[in-house]
C-alpha cells in the first residue's frame, strides 16, 4: 500500500503513516511535545483515546496488538511521560507483544543542555524494546514509522520506540522563527557563530520537507520451522504412547490465524494445556483441553510439545517434563526454545504455523495411542468436583470460588476477560472458562499488576460489540481506578469485578507462614464502587452471596447501555490457593 501527499508539519507525517498502517486508535496522555501528532491523527479519523497514566496508554496499545495482530500505538510526552511508560514497555517486551511507542523529546538543539523534561531517553528505554530510533530530520519521520511497524512484527515480536523531538513536529515556519529568535541579533563573534550554527542546524532538520511523502506498508513474513524439524516432530508424536501439548501466547501472535491454529489442535487430537493468550483457543469445554494437574500430566507424558512456551518458572524451569520424554520446542525465539532445558527437537519458527503444518502432515491419531487421555480427563473432572465443593462453603461474605462460578454463568459468549491481580486472578484462571480464541488477557511472564484498565480499554475498542470484563484484585485495582474517568469520557462500557478481601493476599499467605508478620499486606474494605461512581461510572457493592447474581445481572444491563460499571465484592478468605507461591 502506498500513498503520496503534502504535509503541513511533522505530526501530519507521523499521523499519515499511522493511518496507512491501519491504526484506528491512538492511546495517549497529552503533552506539548507530541501535540502535533495527536492533531494530525485526529484530522485523519484516528480515534484519540486520552488516559490518566502513560502506562495505561501502552497497556492499551499492547492489548490492541494481541487481539488484532496490528501493532498498537501509544504516544507519550517527553521525560516523565516516557519514564512512566517503562513498566508497560517491559511487560510488552517479555510478553512478545508488537507495539509502537511514540515519545516526545526536547528540541534537537537543546538536548543535553537542561531543557524542559530533557533526559537521556535512549539509556532509559533501549533495554526494553526491539528497536530505539531517534529522529533528527523531518524527512525521516514517516520512514521510521514504517520501519517500526515492520520490526515490531518480525521474528520475535516486541515493542519499538520512536523518539520525536518537538522541533521536528511543528510547522516549519514556526520552528524557523523560534530558532531565529533564539539566535538573537547580536554582532559579537560568538553571537554570529551561534546564528550560523543554528541556521545550518535548521536547514538540516527541514531538508527535503517540501517534497511529497510516499507512505508504504512493509511486508513481514512469519518465520516457519524447517521441514526437518517438522518430520522429526511428526515421527516423535506418532511413536509416543502418551503425547501431550502445552500451547502459549506465541502460538496466536498472528491473530488472524487463531481459528486455524485451533482447528490444527483439534486435528492433531493430542491432549493439550493452554496458557496465556492461548487460553480459550478450543472454546469452553473441548474434550482435548485439560485444565488441572498439569505438572502430573507432564511428568507422565513420554513426548511433550511446547508450542510458544519457554521452560521458565511456570514449568519449574523444565523440571516438570521428565528427562526420558522427547521434548519438542516450537518457538520463534532461539533463546526461549532452549531456556533451562535443551529440546530434543527444535522447531525454530512461528509456533502457530508449526501446529498448522504438523496437523496437515500428520495422520489421524490412533485411538489406542491416546487412551491415556481418559485418566487425564477423569482427574480434571475430579478437580472440578472439588472446586464445586469449595464453592459451596458458606461464609459471612462472598466465597471467591463461588463468585467465579457465578461469573462463568453470567458472562456472555462474546466476553473478553482481562485479568489483573494476584490471588483473586489466579483463582479465576482455574474457574473461568474463556469462550473463544483471543478472549483472555493477562500480563504474561512479567506478572505485572496494573494492566487491567489499559488492557480493557484496548479490548473494548478492538471488540466494541462484545462484553469486556476486568477481574481485579483489590490491590491491583488501585492502579486502574482513575481510568474510570477515561471509560466514562470515551463511553467504554467495561465491567470491573473487584475481589475485595482487604489485603494483598497472594503475598500475605506465604509471608504469614514464613515470617509470622502481615506487615505491608493489609488493605481496607475500601468503597471502590463509590470511587468509580465519583468518576461518573455505575458502582455496585456486594457483601453477601445472596446479592451476587442480581448484581452481575445489573452490571450487564448497565454496560449494555454503554456505561462502565464497577462491582465491589466483599470476599471471604479462602484456602483455594494455599502453597502457590512462585519464584
Amino acid at each position: 500500500m502506498t500513498g503520496s501527499t503534502i504535509m503541513r508539519h511533522g505530526g501530519d507525517r507521523v499521523a499519515e503513516a499511522l493511518r496507512v498502517h491501519g491504526v484506528r486508535s491512538l492511546f495517549t496522555l497529552c503533552g506539548g511535545h507530541i501535540a502535533p501528532i495527536l492533531a494530525g491523527a485526529k484530522a485523519r479519523g484516528i480515534r484519540i483515546v486520552d488516559v490518566r497514566d502513560e502506562a495505561t496508554a501502552v497497556f492499551a496499545a499492547d492489548a490492541t496488538a494481541r487481539l488484532t495482530g496490528t501493532p498498537g500505538v501509544a504516544a507519550v510526552t517527553a521525560g516523565p511521560g516516557v519514564a512512566n511508560a517503562i513498566m508497560a514497555l517491559k511487560n510488552a517486551q517479555l510478553a512478545q507483544s508488537p507495539l509502537v511507542l511514540l515519545g516526545g523529546a526536547a528540541p534537537t538543539a537543546l538536548q543535553g543542555r537542561g531543557a524542559l523534561q530533557d533526559i537521556d531517553q535512549r539509556a532509559l528505554v533501549e533495554p526494553h524494546v526491539k528497536l530505539f530510533r531517534k529522529i533528527v530530520a523531518v524527512r525521516d519521520l514517516a520512514p521510521t514509522v514504517e520501519e517500526a511497524f515492520s520490526v515490531a512484527r518480525s521474528d520475535v515480536p516486541g515493542p519499538v520506540f520512536i523518539e520525536c523531538p518537538v522541533d521536528l513536529l511543528y510547522e516549519e515556519a514556526s520552528i524557523r522563527q523560534w530558532y531565529s529568535d533564539a539566535a538573537g541579533k547580536g554582532t559579537s563573534v560568538a553571537e554570529r557563530m551561534l546564528r550560523l550554527y543554528l541556521n545550518r542546524h535548521v536547514r538540516k532538520m527541514f531538508a527535503g520537507n517540501d517534497k511529497p511523502v510516499t507512505h508504504r506498508v512493509l511486508r513481514v513474513s512469519a518465520p516457519r520451522a524447517a521441514g526437518k524439524a517438522l518430520a522429526a516432530s511428526q515421527k516423535a508424536l506418532l511413536d509416543a504412547r502418551r503425547p501431550l501439548m502445552v500451547i502459549g501466547s506465541q502460538a496466536v501472535v498472528i491473530a488472524s490465524h487463531a481459528q486455524a491454529v485451533a482447528e490444527a489442535v483439534r486435528t492433531l487430537g493430542i491432549p493439550v494445556y493452554l496458557s496465556g493468550m492461548a487460553r480459550g483457543l478450543l472454546g469452553r469445554d473441548h474434550p482435548l483441553q485439560l485444565r488441572h494437574q498439569r505438572r502430573e500430566a507432564l511428568r507422565e507424558a513420554d513426548c511433550v510439545l511446547l508450542a510458544g512456551v519457554p521452560c521458565d518458572f511456570r514449568l519449574d524451569y523444565g523440571k516438570h517434563v521428565r528427562r526420558s520424554a522427547t521434548l519438542i520446542a516450537a518457538n520463534r525465539s532461539p533463546r526461549d526454545a532452549r531456556l533451562n532445558r535443551k529440546p530434543d527437537i527444535l522447531a525454530l519458527g512461528d509456533a502457530g504455523l508449526f501446529l498448522q503444518d504438523l496437523a496437515q502432515a500428520m495422520p489421524r491419531p490412533s485411538p489406542s495411542r491416546l487412551d491415556w487421555a481418559e485418566p487425564l480427563r477423569r482427574r480434571d473432572a475430579e478437580r472440578e468436583q472439588e472446586i464445586d465443593r469449595q464453592a459451596a462453603v458458606a461464609g459471612e461474605h462472598v466465597n471467591p470460588v463461588a463468585l467465579f462460578r457465578a461469573l462463568e454463568q453470567a458472562a456472555g459468549e462474546n466476553a473478553t476477560f482481562v485479568a489483573d491481580g494476584g490471588d483473586f486472578v489466579a483463582t479465576a484462571s482455574y474457574v473461568l472458562h474463556p469462550r473463544k480464541p483471543l478472549s483472555w488477557l493477562d500480563p504474561g511472564a512479567f506478572g505485572t499488576l496494573g494492566v487491567g484498565a489499559g488492557f480493557a480499554l484496548g479490548a473494548a475498542l478492538a471488540r466494541p460489540k462484545g462484553e469486556t470484563w476486568i477481574v481485579f484484585g483489590d490491590g491491583a485495582c488501585g492502579w486502574g481506578l482513575a481510568e474510570f474517568d477515561t471509560f466514562v469520557r470515551h463511553g467504554i462500557p467495561v465491567i470491573a469485578v473487584v475481589g475485595n478481601d482487604a489485603g494483598w493476599t497472594q503475598i500475605a499467605r506465604e509471608q504469614m507462614k514464613m515470617l509470622k508478620d502481615d506487615v505491608g499486606t493489609v488493605l481496607a474494605r475500601t468503597d471502590y464502587h463509590q470511587v468509580a461512581a465519583g468518576f461518573g461510572a455505575h458502582g455496585i457493592v456486594v457483601k453477601t452471596m445472596g446479592e451476587l447474581d442480581a448484581a452481575l445481572a445489573e452490571a450487564k444491563e448497565v454496560a449494555a447501555k454503554g456505561n462502565p460499571v464497577l462491582v465491589n465484592v466483599w470476599l471471604d478468605k479462602t484456602e483455594f490457593r494455599e502453597g502457590s507461591l512462585s519464584m
